[in-house]
């Protein structure tokens, strides 16, 4: 059997509610804006952080997402940050005083701070739109209890300020709920480093004791002279993960402009590509990056070919009902449908609706949306 829903919802999520009740953080970020102007620019973790302590300010209550377990009740791991973290912790805590203290009266002490701190980073959701785009921060406390594993049989959506948790598997009464921290697409050693750095553990699940996948996500192209040697291998491994860092810190820090991170990416596929099949998730990887780069540009050509080479490599990577696939049938069947390619559009847009009806749930306006996107080309 397939278990209901689970909804859960904390009011400390980044981008503010319209409700009498959200008024104080209304206040409390209007305040503060206004009076740093342009120069406004905490950052997100240290946003929310600022949220839920207006909110136990406020109440003392537990809020709906709380009936487990109380926020308090996080583990921070502060005994397990390296001195990288703590410095980062230790930036925050200014942030918020630098932007907070004359707004919110009574900031709790640095030893305190220092916890909550850790505890979000710890904890805390990325809330995306159906394409996966960046929206905000959250906490949901009941939501976090939830272990991880690498083949989840639930997964996290999000509807306004509520979390939403379904099933994608079936899940029998005793079955434990598993959801999934990290992107799923790389390899077992990668994924478990992620984990074991964000989240201070490694992995046992079935995906990461068998590695069943890590032969395709590693795929080595097929017509080569001779097979590459395991220490080419190795080091085409080790120059893929120093390019998407790199690529990564220069769109962060907006480094270069958008025709330098193209080339960036067009570069890295073709030195990868001397060993790497196209469908290796390194490869992936930058092609998804460079997806994003031509659409920014407008380039819809462009983002259309990549998203093509994508989307079935990314079936067979993710698990069922993956949301990375279904933003990338998203993507790219608005993008057939903006080139005039009506009867692809609707196709793809067809399969991106088949996953979200499950992972979002029939009745959500992401799902509404789409199939009036669908019905339009009726």
């Amino acid at each position: 059997m397939y278990i209901s829903i689970l909804a859960a919802h904390y009011s400390g999520l980044l981008f503010p509610g319209r409700t009498k009740a959200d008024w104080p953080m209304h206040k409390l970020e209007c305040s503060a804006m206004c009076a740093f102007g342009e120069n406004w620019c905490p950052s997100e973790t240290v946003r929310l952080v600022a949220r839920i302590i207006m909110r136990q300010k406020v109440t003392t209550e537990r809020t709906p997402s709380e009936r487990l377990l109380l926020l308090t009740e996080f583990e921070s791991h502060l005994d397990k940050l390296d001195s990288e973290k703590e410095e980062m912790n230790q930036t925050d805590i200014a942030a918020l005083h630098y932007f907070y203290s004359r707004h919110v009266i009574d900031l709790p002490d640095d030893q305190a701070l220092t916890e909550l701190f850790a505890q979000i980073n710890c904890n805390g959701f990325t809330i995306e739109d159906e394409e996966l785009s960046h929206l905000g921060s959250a906490a949901f406390p009941d939501v976090a209890l939830m272990n991880h594993s690498c083949s989840p049989n639930v997964i996290v959506t999000y509807k306004g300020t509520v979390a939403e948790v379904r099933a994608v598997q079936e899940i029998n009464p005793g079955d434990e709920i598993f959801n999934s921290y990290i992107d799923l697409l790389y390899p077992t050693e990668d994924r478990n480093e992620r984990l074991l750095d964000s989240y201070f553990f490694t992995c046992q699940c079935t995906e990461c004791t068998t590695k069943s996948k890590d032969k395709a996500k590693m795929e080595i192209k097929k017509k080569l002279s001779s097979p590459p040697e395991p220490e080419e291998i190795r080091s085409m491994v080790h120059y893929a993960k120093n390019v998407i860092e790199e690529f990564r810190r220069a769109k962060h820090y907006k480094m270069v402009p958008p025709s330098e991170l193209l080339e960036m990416c067009e570069l890295s596929q073709e030195k990868m590509g001397d060993i790497f099949a196209d469908t290796n998730v390194y490869m992936l990887h930058m092609m998804y990056q460079a997806m994003g780069v031509c659409l920014y540009m407008q380039d819809w050509d462009g983002a259309m070919s990549y998203g093509e080479k994508i989307v079935q490599p990314y079936s067979v990577h993710y698990p069922a009902y993956s949301l990375n696939v279904a933003s990338m049938y998203l993507k790219l069947g608005r993008l057939y449908l903006g080139l005039e390619r009506k009867t692809q559009g609707v196709k793809a847009l067809k399969k991106a609706l088949a996953i979200m009806e499950v992972a979002h749930g029939k009745d959500h306006h992401y799902v509404a949306e789409v199939k009036r996107e669908i019905e339009e080309q009726k």
